[in-house]
């Protein structure tokens, strides 16, 4: 696919329409329905919906290309919102780390740290600041390949001493700190690196580092920032609080339950970890049809996380554990069987909701990471959104990276 030549305010004000005219179809919890609640508005793509499989639906959601290619006739919007997702994907640097250095890091990640590493421009012997550092892997490979010093925040304390022990060990030029990403005191350590990391540090946390280098003073702040966002969702407000002037416009306004949606999109989980979804999930939403039917609700009532040894025990086991968190008294002549059966078939129902809303989850996480770059360039850095690996390697693979327009 050609590379088009959007700006971000551009790809970010169409994919914010197309989100807006759309939002019956992403926006919602699929738990909570019993039919398709676009039963009236598009009849044919519910029919065509209704013929699939739970294979063929699978199968789509892996394939944001292959489905687009299905709905388009009833959805013709869908090809160009492919179009507003693609981005160049960014290589830099020609980095050599050897293998000796990936010990005990798992071999993705590994491969993740090195892509991440290789999307940004060479500066060698810098001070580099990496953010939720964990033991420090991606700091490691910054101060073995760009000959850097480097300063690694980490909230825990434990992994903050494997970390400093290993680089102590190898001598690299790494120190740690074992700190609150969310404490004031973090803004100094952003004031005191030439180049500002985070590789996956999720939610709030990220907003916050970018954040501080926006207010960090420009002499001595961090002349560029690199970030990969992960779990949206995890924020300490209830909803999402744009960041850019364009997002603070824009009439979408965003749960938590919405920020989960660019992270349904896996490339990892295997039939085994599907199959177990598979069962639980079954499992909750008989319940639920249960539930409906004791209480006389009409909505879906969220039980807590199981242990997934319970699971092995059957459903009858499951509906008596969850009626006890929830203080629901179940009949003793309940017909579990028909339940579970009930909760089968709404399994269906939400795959073919869960299918139409795959649609929406590149063009809402890419409106997340423009945010992000927006409020960037309104504070005065240039900003290039691009991928800094293939989407095998990990779904997570947007990346900001912000320079410092010097004045």
């Amino acid at each position: 696919m050609p590379h088009p030549c959007f700006s971000l305010a551009e790809r970010f004000l169409a994919l914010d329409g197309a989100l807006a005219r759309h939002r019956p179809f992403w926006q919602g919890m699929p738990f909570d329905f019993a039919d398709l609640p676009w039963r009236n508005t598009y009849p044919e793509l519910c029919d065509w919906l209704d013929d699939q499989t739970l294979a063929s639906l699978s199968t789509l959601k892996a394939s944001p290309e292959q489905l687009t290619a299905m709905v388009k006739q009833w959805l013709p919007e869908a090809e160009s919102w492919l179009t507003l997702c693609h981005v160049k994907e960014s290589h830099h640097a020609d980095l050599y780390c050897a293998p000796h250095w990936s010990a005990g890091i798992p071999g993705r990640k590994w491969s993740q740290i090195a892509a991440f590493n290789a999307a940004m421009p060479k500066a060698n012997g810098q001070h580099w600041l990496e953010w939720c550092a964990g033991k420090g892997y991606l700091g490691r490979v910054l101060s073995v390949s760009r000959q850097s010093n480097v300063t690694s925040l980490e909230w825990q304390e434990t992994l903050c001493r494997d970390g400093q022990q290993y680089a102590e060990k190898h001598e690299l030029t790494m120190h740690f700190v074992q700190g609150d990403a969310f404490a004031p005191e973090s803004q100094r350590l952003v004031d005191a690196c030439d180049h500002a990391v985070a590789l996956h540090a999720c939610g709030d946390l990220h907003v916050t580092l970018l954040k501080h280098s926006v207010a960090a003073e420009k002499q001595s702040g961090p002349s560029t920032v690199t970030v990969s966002p992960c779990c949206y969702h995890l924020i300490q407000d209830k909803c999402y609080q744009p960041l850019s002037t364009l997002a603070k416009n824009s009439t979408l306004s965003l749960s938590k339950h919405d920020l989960k949606l660019p992270l349904q999109e896996t490339v990892t989980a295997g039939q085994t970890v599907q199959n177990k979804r598979y069962v639980e999930v079954t499992f909750r939403l008989g319940f639920d049809a249960l539930q409906r039917a004791i209480t006389g609700s009409a909505a879906y009532l969220p039980v807590p996380n199981v242990q997934k040894s319970l699971l092995n025990e059957g459903f009858e086991a499951f509906c008596y554990w969850a009626a006890e968190q929830k203080g629901i008294v179940i009949p003793s002549d309940t017909d579990f069987a028909e339940y579970h059966t009930l909760g089968e078939a709404r399994f269906l129902l939400v795959e073919k909701m869960e299918t139409v809303r795959t649609l929406f989850r590149r063009p809402l996480e890419m409106w997340l990471v423009l945010d992000r770059a927006l409020y960037l360039t309104d504070n005065g850095f240039d900003v290039d959104v691009s991928t800094f690996c293939e989407r095998a390697l990990t779904p997570r693979n947007l990346l900001i990276h912000a320079t410092r327009i010097q004045r």
